[in-house]
Parts: structure tokens; C-alpha cells; sequence
């Protein structure tokens, strides 16, 4: 694919009404692209070179970075050019939960995502211990939250984005699991529950299982059995109180129903996601960014951006069409210096975020694309030559970013908290080719971890409406619904960027390769995951869609194999009343394929 986007009414409308400067008089979206790039190359000691390699890989729309870096880089206002945060340990009082609160609004005010953990906060019904006050649990604190990034997002076209996460044995899971069954409630929220994988084995063995919560946040007259569990953002294992043993068979089937009624919440398998964290050996992670693909510690931070695949394939719908990896290595080692520059760069709205990330340096190269980039290769996204192609792809994209980091850390220095040895043991590192591990051995690197694949969904619109992400393509020919900055929405027709391109050179029946995701069993969504995942050292930001009259004895078996494959998270999406969505069917062929108010 050639062109320099903007070429489709959505993308145009995205650069004027979220990304344009226009205090700083930019008239195109190459001037942005100018903007970002020199921003970015400050501290170089080559400045003007690396201001040209970060405007060649951008204004080519072969790499596109995080909103939040394309709106704020270079721009003069006091905003964060990292898309999301996971905040601190929410204190289990009234003093700590508005202090958690005022965190979050100052960081979503600067343009920041958040996503919290609120298993630090007792049950509802138990007795706070100095007041005598009866505590009315995490989920009723939700809503607080809830209602402080509608107020926070009032004035903005950007859509309040917020993870909420809760331990699967916390008392209150059950309230947990059916919050979003009332229409409207919790709306600002993604919901995703910390399933463990002794959780699992309890439903397999049809165990009961035990709700319970630290004993120290309970007062002495609940009684019960204590446990010792590993509780906190620290992993510390502490005496825990048994509030009550519940079938664990009966609890799972609770979760599933919610999910396949409600899609949510979604499940982080957070054994998985500790097991494999690069910095393992000083974090332990309960919950991830609001789109999942970034498990973070308290006060890390979301450095994001995606190598846009479509741009490098070479004789599309031909015999001869390929996929230019070499290129493809190229772009991504220039963009491992523009992330972590950004991480310099940008504004913190709280110091403890500041230091977290100057700490571990995590940034998430993704791709963008895939199924695009399959279709014009003439590859089926459902059949096992799609995924191996995905797969060759993230191998030359993991590598190229490794070795870039171990070259910046050779020029730079590493980030502060590495510890070779245990870092060099971590059982994704391990999973390195030989030569980067010895490299990493004998210079350090500049990041800890360097991979994620988030939805890339409105940079994705930008560049022309290529598929997001790794999703299938959704539909050839949709409408889409976009937020305006007065609350009311727009309405715009759009063609997917493969299905176009075929169209102006082709005429004819389509190929077989055009598909799309909701002619494509949810097994064949969960095996695209499942290979990619060992290749990625945050996590991946996936759906699986499934139809509204698929049966729920199969919907749940998804979730199960999910965990069984290794999966970090799952989020499956089952079209029903309780949940809209911003893609509507595709209007009549009118010619003008521009937008209208709704």
C-alpha cells in the first residue's frame, strides 16, 4: 500500500477533531508528523538525523504511535503522551479511597487511561474497625469512579477509559460479576476478573472454593477460618479470614453466564501473567490497563504504538505478493528509540507514576493490520498458513525490537531495575533467541519489556481504516458511530482499506481470503491468539466474537481453553440487548461516503 492516509472522511475528521495542533497553526497531518518527530528526537545527541528517521517511519504511516503521543508531542499544553496507567493500592478507608479517586481524575484530565485493582477494599457488610461503620463493598465504590471520568470527559471527544479488576476469591465476586447487568451502570468501566489457576482446578475437581479477604480488614467477631494467601499489589502471602466456601463449579458458571449475556467481565489469568512478567522477580501483578494488553504494577504506564503491516506488502493480490520483513525489522528498531524517548518526553501527572516508569522503561511495540495484511497475501485468517505467516511476522518484530533495545541500552544505559540474572531467568527471556539473551547478558537493555498489541482502533481509522489490531476484519462495509466533542454522535461510512484496494484494481467475486469475523469460528479467534501470545512479553488486546445464538456449554469452553492455552486474558463478545456497539450495518451505496449527525 502507497499514500500518506487521510484519504477517508473518519481520518480525516480524527486528525482535525483529536490529533491537529492547531495552536501550533498545522494545516496537515504531515505537519503533526513533524511535530512528534522533532519533539521526539530532543536529548539525541544527533537530533536532526533521528528527527528524520522518526518523520520517514510516521509520515509513511509505517509506524503509528499512541493517540496521546500523535495529540501531545511538541504541543505546548501539560498533557501525558502515554495512553493508559494502572494506579496505586487503593486505601481500605474512606482517606485513601478519595485519595485513589482524585489520582485517577488528575491522570484521565492529563489524557490518561486507568486501571485499578479493588480487591484491597473489604466486603460489603463487614465492620470497619475504629468508626463501627458497615462497609458497602468495592462494587458501590465503582461507581464513584464511574462518575468522576463522565464528569472528566464531559468536554472531550475522547472516550473515558478505566479497568476495573477484582480477585475471583473476594468476597463481594459475586456483585462483581453481575454489575453491568443493569443497563447504563458501570459504563466508563471494563471489567475483568483476576482468575487464578488454582481457581480453575477447583472447578475442574468441583471443589468448593473460599471467598475471603485479609484478616487484618476484618474485625475479630467474623470468626472463621484463617488461610494464608498471597494478597496485594506485592504478592505478600498474609493470614486471610474465610468469609464463606461457595461451589466453585457454580461460582464459574455465575462468571460465564455474565459474560455471555453481558460480555463482561472479561478474565485475567494471572498466574499466567506473573509467571512470564519480565520483572518478576520485584513485581506482582493483579490488573492491566483498561484494553488488557499491558498487565502492569501500580503507577506503570502504557507506552504504545503499532507497525502498520499493510504498508509493507509488495504486489498485493498477486502470485508475487510477500510481506517485506526486512523493512518491517527497519521500522521497528527506529520506533524503539521513539517510545523510549517518549517516556522522557512526556508529562506525569503524579510523580510515583514518573518513577515507576523511569524504573522499568516498558514499552509496547505492536502491529496493526494483520488481517489485512493476510487477505492481500491471499491467506485465509482462520487456516493454520494465516497463523504461521502472523507468527513469522511477530518473531522478526520481537527480535528487531530486542536487539534495538540491547543497542540503546549499549548507548544509553539499561533501565534502573534490571537485575541481570534474574531478569536473564525469566522464563520469557529464556524463550530469546541465544544470541539476545548473550547480548542482553553482556550489555544489558534499555527496556524491560518491548511488545503489546492493543486495539490500534481509531490510529488504525487514521491510516485509512486498515483492520485493527490483530481482529479479523469485522465487516467489508460498515457504519461507524464517533463521539463528538458536544456529546452527540457522527455517523460515517466506511470500507475496509483491503477490501478497497481490491476493488479499484479487481473486478469479479472475491477471493476466499476475504473474511470476515463473524464468518470465522470463535475457535479460529482463539487460536490466532493463542499462537502470537508466546511472542509477547506484555499481552495482546483481543475479542472473540461469537454469535448471539451460540450455544453456552460451548461459550464456556472458549474460557477454559483459553487458560489452557497459556492466554494472559480473554474477552469474548456475544452480541444481546444489554450491549450496543459503535459498528452499525452498512448504509445503501449512495456515492458520497461522508458523515451525518445521529
Amino acid at each position: 500500500m502507497s499514500g500518506t492516509g487521510l484519504d477517508t472522511p473518519i481520518a480525516r475528521y480524527l486528525w482535525e477533531s483529536r490529533y491537529r495542533d492547531g495552536a501550533g497553526g498545522e494545516e496537515r497531518i504531515e505537519d503533526g508528523w513533524r511535530r512528534v518527530a522533532t519533539a521526539l528526537s530532543r536529548g539525541e545527541r544527533e537530533r536532526a538525523v533521528w528527527a528524520e528517521r522518526f518523520f520517514a517511519i510516521l509520515n509513511r504511516f509505517q509506524f503509528l504511535p499512541g493517540g496521546r503521543i500523535l495529540a501531545g508531542a511538541g504541543s505546548d499544553r501539560q498533557v501525558t503522551l502515554l495512553n493508559c496507567f494502572v494506579m496505586g493500592p487503593i486505601g481500605d478507608d474512606l482517606p485513601g479511597i478519595f485519595e485513589s479517586l482524585k489520582e485517577g481524575a488528575l491522570t484521565i484530565q492529563a489524557g490518561g487511561g486507568v486501571g485499578y485493582d479493588f480487591s484491597t477494599l473489604r466486603p460489603r457488610g463487614a465492620r470497619a474497625g475504629r468508626s463501627g461503620r458497615i462497609a458497602s463493598g468495592p462494587v458501590s465504590f465503582m461507581h464513584l469512579w464511574d462518575a468522576m471520568c463522565a464528569t472528566m470527559i464531559s468536554t472531550d471527544a475522547r472516550r473515558g477509559a478505566m479497568m476495573g479488576s477484582l480477585r475471583c476469591d473476594h468476597p463481594d465476586v459475586g456483585a462483581f460479576v453481575d454489575a453491568k447487568r443493569r443497563p447504563g451502570a458501570l459504563e466508563h468501566f471494563n471489567l475483568s476478573l483476576q482468575v487464578s489457576d488454582r481457581f480453575m482446578e477447583a472447578v475442574d475437581r468441583d471443589e468448593t472454593w473460599p471467598l475471603l479477604f485479609p484478616a487484618a480488614g476484618l474485625p475479630m467477631e467474623t470468626g472463621g477460618e484463617t488461610v494464608r494467601c498471597r494478597w496485594g499489589d506485592r504478592g505478600k502471602v498474609v493470614a486471610c479470614r474465610v468469609v464463606e466456601r461457595v461451589s466453585a463449579r457454580a461460582l464459574w458458571q455465575r462468571i460465564l453466564r455474565a459474560a455471555y449475556d453481558t460480555a463482561e467481565p472479561g478474565v485475567l489469568f494471572t498466574d499466567h501473567i506473573n509467571s512470564a512478567n519480565n520483572l518478576g522477580y520485584r513485581e506482582w501483578i493483579t490488573t492491566t490497563n483498561p484494553c488488557g494488553e499491558v498487565p502492569l504494577p501500580p503507577y506503570g504506564a502504557c507506552d504504545l504504538g503499532s507497525v502498520n503491516l499493510p504498508r509493507f506488502v509488495r504486489h498485493p493480490f498477486t502470485p508475487r505478493a510477500r510481506l517485506d520483513l526486512e523493512a518491517v525489522a527497519g521500522t521497528v528498531a527506529v520506533a524503539v528509540r521513539l517510545l523510549d524517548n517518549a517516556i522522557d518526553l512526556s508529562w506525569y501527572p503524579l510523580a510515583a507514576q514518573r518513577e515507576q516508569t523511569a524504573g522499568a522503561r516498558r514499552i509496547g511495540i505492536g502491529i496493526t493490520g494483520l488481517a489485512d495484511t493476510l487477505i492481500m497475501l491471499g491467506l485465509h485468517y482462520g487456516e493454520p498458513a494465516a497463523r504461521a505467516q502472523a507468527r513469522r511476522v511477530l518473531e522478526v518484530v520481537r527480535d528487531a525490537a530486542y536487539r534495538a533495545s540491547i543497542g540503546l541500552a549499549r548507548e544509553k544505559g539499561s533501565f534502573p531495575f534490571l537485575e541481570r540474572g534474574p531478569y536473564l531467568a525469566g522464563r520469557f527471556i529464556r524463550s530469546l533467541p541465544a544470541a539476545i539473551r548473550e547480548s542482553i547478558g553482556r550489555h544489558g537493555i534499555r527496556n524491560s519489556h518491548l511488545l503489546a498489541i492493543a486495539p490500534a482502533g481509531t490510529i488504525s481509522l487514521l491510516a485509512g481504516n486498515v483492520s485493527s489490531g490483530i481482529e479479523p476484519v469485522f465487516e467489508f462495509r460498515v457504519r461507524r458511530r464517533v463521539r463528538d466533542r458536544d456529546g452527540t454522535y457522527l455517523t460515517f461510512d466506511l470500507e475496509d482499506a483491503a477490501w478497497r484496494l481490491w476493488r479499484r484494481r479487481h473486478r469479479g467475486r472475491l477471493p476466499t481470503c476475504f473474511v470476515t469475523a463473524r464468518e470465522l469460528p470463535p475457535e479460529a479467534h482463539l487460536a490466532m491468539q493463542a499462537a502470537l501470545q508466546p511472542l509477547v512479553d506484555n499481552a495482546i488486546s483481543k475479542t472473540i466474537n461469537v454469535p448471539a445464538d451460540y450455544p453456552f456449554e460451548r461459550f464456556a469452553q472458549l474460557y477454559e481453553e483459553a487458560h489452557r492455552l497459556g492466554l494472559k486474558g480473554c474477552t469474548l463478545f456475544r452480541p444481546s440487548p444489554l450491549r450496543d456497539g459503535v459498528l452499525l450495518p452498512a448504509a445503501p451505496q449512495s456515492g458520497k461516503g461522508c458523515c451525518a449527525p445521529s
